[in-house]
């Protein structure tokens, strides 16, 4: 019988909180300002944990620069962040934090921005196929 909630899941959760904790309250560094992890994947043998986060911000996306500089903050806090996840997990070794940036925001955005105006040069085109209230229906 498969668990339907196994380790690696909880193990994951886990580790999203308490970083979100831990960087909210914690980690004084002004790159890291603003952020909020988003997913938090590990590897089967709990050795690695890929960390995927998003800037918070009512200012868009942020630039190439500004997502390197919180990447960097992020890495610079990485030894930080492992030393308190090491205090809260039940596991023999605490895995190693990979950061990585959320696409999927800005992705999503595009994606729906070009719905848009499909759906508006779809609607300019068949402008003239609605048929009048007062036509009687073939």
């Amino acid at each position: 019988m498969a668990r339907e909630y196994p380790r690696s899941r909880r193990i994951e959760e886990q580790i999203q909180r308490t970083l979100s904790e831990v960087i909210r309250s914690q980690v004084r560094d002004p790159r890291v300002a603003g952020i909020v992890l988003t997913e938090v994947r590990v590897s089967r043998d709990l050795g690695v944990a890929k960390i995927i986060y998003a800037a918070l911000g009512p200012e868009g996306e942020p630039s190439a620069a500004v997502r390197a500089d919180m990447q960097a903050g992020l890495e610079r806090a990485a030894g930080f962040l492992r030393s308190h996840l090491a205090r809260t997990l039940a596991t023999r070794t605490v895995p190693e934090l990979r950061f990585s940036y959320d696409e999927a925001g800005p992705r999503g955005r595009a994606l729906s921005q070009l719905i848009d105006t499909a759906v508006g040069q779809d609607a300019v085109r068949h402008q003239d196929d609605q048929p009048d209230p007062g036509d009687p229906v073939p």
